[in-house]
């Protein structure tokens, strides 16, 4: 299957505050990503060209990086073939476009599982993750509403990651 996602957000902020954000990816100063509500990035040689890791069960390695601008991740997982990238496009002096794209061909399981689960998680993941970039810079927080498959998936695989820790 076909699989393009695109999520995008104007912040009312120059590129370079936004991409200062971005260049925090996977640290423990991570102040990009919801890691409060969500699995970390993990890279094993941090934020450069070839480090790999992902987060929970996505797993990719950094195909390019250009600080302060833009990344993208290749998926390594099998049955998805194709990358995910964070992009900032500058709309003038004080404006920004985050910008993530997900572009890849799903084939045999991994199409049933973006399709019933993977693509609704990742959506709530990256409007958690532009929230949180966007609140660093209003006075008013925004906290987006998961919808009620969200809020299931993410119990049914809570339970699941606690029956396995008490199996062992």
């Amino acid at each position: 299957m076909k699989v393009l996602n695109i999520h995008t957000r104007i912040i009312q902020q120059p590129r370079s505050e936004i991409g200062k954000l971005l260049d925090t990816l996977a640290s423990d100063d991570d102040r990009m990503l919801a890691t409060h509500k969500w699995p970390r990035m993990r890279l094993d040689k941090g934020l450069q060209i070839g480090s790999k890791g992902g987060h929970a069960m996505i797993k990719y390695w950094v195909a390019d990086y250009q600080p302060g601008h833009s990344i993208r991740f290749q998926f390594t997982m099998a049955g998805f073939q194709g990358f995910h990238e964070f992009r900032l496009n500058g709309l003038g002096t004080q404006k920004t476009e985050l910008r993530h794209v997900i572009e890849m061909q799903t084939t045999g399981l991994a199409t049933l599982k973006w399709a019933l689960a993977i693509r609704w998680l990742h959506d709530a993941f990256i409007e958690d993750a532009f929230d949180r970039v966007e609140n660093q810079f209003i006075a008013s927080p925004r906290t987006m509403e998961w919808n009620l498959w969200v809020r299931f998936l993410r119990w049914t695989f809570g339970r699941r990651k606690q029956q396995h820790q008490t199996a062992r």
